[in-house]
């Protein structure tokens, strides 16, 4: 907990199958996953979110229906059985956390790239997560939206606590958030070390 994990890597490298695998979407086939000492591999994907592991995707899909706050609100409900008026406030909170306070009552179907990612972001937050896997949270965005990002997913860390393993082709993005990085190659590990080891 509290470490902020690159893990990089070139296309079907084994990134996002790796992220799957432990928020059990695939299931593995050896090998084992443990989450804070215990042995989660085989748990249904909804027993592991409350197990305290967060997990978002590169495509962004919200309930466009659904107002920001709605959306973020579903995850708290779902995952924590939290009651609506609870679920508001941890929802509240979590979008503070990643700077969108502001787009609570907007609809979730009209908002630019930039914005459904921290949306997207919010929702996984309000799991209250102690590990959050972010699958390409840089994905389609400009420079001006890397820089907002950035020192979001540091303030995510700052004040939840929780560990972020970090998926991503910007490697500005990598080398200016993370502790460690770990390389992968068809499934392998290549490397593994600090950004400056690894950017040697």
């Amino acid at each position: 907990r509290g470490e902020i994990l690159g893990l990089i890597g070139p296309n079907g490298s084994g990134k996002t199958t790796l992220l799957n695998l432990i928020a059990g979407l695939l299931s593995i086939t050896s090998g084992r996953v443990t989450a804070a000492g215990r042995e989660v591999a085989g748990w249904p994907p909804h027993r592991i979110a409350r197990a305290g592991l967060a997990r978002t995707f590169q495509v962004v899909k919200l309930f466009k229906d659904f107002s920001v706050i709605e959306n973020v609100e579903v995850a708290a409900i779902s995952a924590r059985r939290l009651g609506r008026q609870q679920a508001r406030a941890e929802a509240e909170a979590a979008l503070e956390l990643v700077g969108i306070p502001h787009l609570a009552h907007l609809s979730a179907g009209i908002l630019p790239q930039g914005e459904e990612r921290r949306v997207e972001i919010a929702r996984a937050l309000a799991t209250d997560p102690r590990f959050l896997l972010l699958d390409e949270p840089g994905a389609g965005l400009n420079d001006a939206e890397i820089e907002v990002v950035l020192p979001m997913l540091q303030r995510v860390r700052e004040r939840r606590g929780c560990g972020l393993l970090v998926v991503d082709h910007d490697m500005r993005l990598i080398m200016g958030l993370c502790d460690r990085i770990h390389v992968l190659n068809y499934g392998r590990t290549i490397a593994e070390g600090r950004p400056e080891q690894i950017r040697r």
